[in-house]
């Protein structure tokens, strides 16, 4: 994709439903809404803050924890253009819909109970046992926990690069400290590099720390012809967050036998789609003001920092150390709080951080003169990136 791709498509609503009551209510026992409840009220945040009405919205992607055609039904949309992707594959989705001429106002919603309806992520009917997740091939031998897979990963990267422990502690500790500014954040109290050495091995050598939050809740963009934005914001004041760059690259070869993890911790791809976003933006590393890893386990930021170019190979948990990925470093990182301490919402919610962060306001979790964001995944080999921009 060439450098028109920031006159395309931005962002003009985000909105959520409040994670921190969410897992209170959860918790005591409550189960206030289904995954459709969530996505519906988050879907009903973005509208308004995007100062639009429902009949606007032409296209609609849906999260893969919802059916695409109830969900519509349930938002009452007939929209031009669908489908159902996790929250990166959404953005990307759109901005292609858009470029096409598919659509020009596109909902993207996702809504998930995961918490309250006890989906196992590990263990024989992990994600409801479905055989198409590579990871359940190895059921036989008891390695269906996300976490082992991380942790297995890990341990080989650890070893050939010569690291200790503190390593990833200074990932957790570094989004804890953006999750005490953050008011949406379920973990909000800061943890020492003396409290993350001081937990337990969930899967050695991850501790409880570096594991994600499991939430119930709801996250929803509205995602609007370049154009068609900027006529919206004319008239509202608000403030459209443009997506300059998108990539993406895939890992599938020897997948089940974990080669691409293991061997080369999704470099390759990661590179590709490295270059496929910075050469559509006309952006490098150093352009970028705060960075959004997909962080279900915290060695995710070491591998994206590495695979995205701002340090060289084996270098992750020196650059981490050198330069600071918390308040006040200099390559702020996951400002929410991330997956391990705002909520995880599988992608979504770093979506409107990173879109909060370009448009400014935040307070004392606001990043200075933040002018471009990033945002990558590397889930199972598929190496994903957008670059917003205000």
């Amino acid at each position: 994709m060439d450098s028109s791709t920031s006159s395309i498509s931005a962002v003009v609503g985000v909105g959520h439903t409040d994670w921190v009551e969410d897992y209170k209510r959860v918790r005591s026992g409550e189960k206030p809404h289904d995954s459709y409840g969530y996505a519906t009220q988050a879907f009903n945040c973005a509208l308004r803050d995007a100062g639009i009405a429902r009949d606007e919205v032409d296209g609609l992607i849906v999260g893969p924890t919802t059916a695409y055609e109830r969900m519509g039904e349930i938002l009452n949309i007939d929209p031009r253009w669908g489908g159902q992707a996790d929250a990166i594959q959404a953005v990307l989705q759109a901005v292609l819909a858009i470029k096409s001429g598919m659509a020009e106002v596109i909902a993207l919603v996702y809504g998930n109970d995961q918490r309250s309806a006890a989906v196992q992520y590990g263990g024989p009917e992990a994600m409801g046992g479905g055989a198409f997740l590579s990871y359940v091939y190895h059921s036989a031998w008891g390695l269906t926990s996300q976490g082992a897979l991380y942790a297995l990963m890990y341990q080989r990267y650890k070893e050939l690069n010569g690291l200790d422990d503190s390593t990833l502690g200074q990932v957790a500790v570094a989004q804890r400290q953006w999750a005490s500014l953050n008011p949406n954040a379920i973990m909000r109290k800061p943890i020492t590099m003396e409290d993350y050495l001081g937990s337990a091995y969930i899967a050695e050598p991850l501790r409880l720390y570096d594991y994600c939050l499991i939430n119930d809740g709801g996250v929803a963009l509205i995602v609007m012809e370049a154009e068609r934005a900027r006529k919206v914001a004319a008239k509202s004041g608000t403030k459209p967050v443009y997506i300059r760059g998108i990539g993406r690259a895939d890992l599938n070869s020897k997948a089940t036998s974990l080669g691409p993890r293991l061997l080369d911790f999704y470099l390759p791809a990661q590179n590709k789609a490295a270059k496929q976003v910075f050469d559509a933006a006309g952006l490098g590393p150093k352009d970028i003001d705060a960075l959004m890893v997909y962080d279900s386990f915290s060695p995710h930021i070491l591998f994206a920092l590495e695979g995205f170019g701002y340090c060289g190979v084996g270098e992750a948990g020196e650059f981490i150390a050198r330069n600071g990925i918390g308040v006040g470093g200099k390559l702020p990182i996951n400002t929410g709080g991330g997956h391990l301490s705002e909520s995880y919402m599988q992608g979504w919610n770093h979506q409107v951080e990173a879109v909060r962060q370009a448009r400014g306001g935040l307070g004392n979790r606001q990043v200075p003169n933040c002018r471009h964001v990033q945002y990558t995944s590397d889930v199972a080999g598929k190496a994903m990136s957008v670059i917003y921009g205000a």
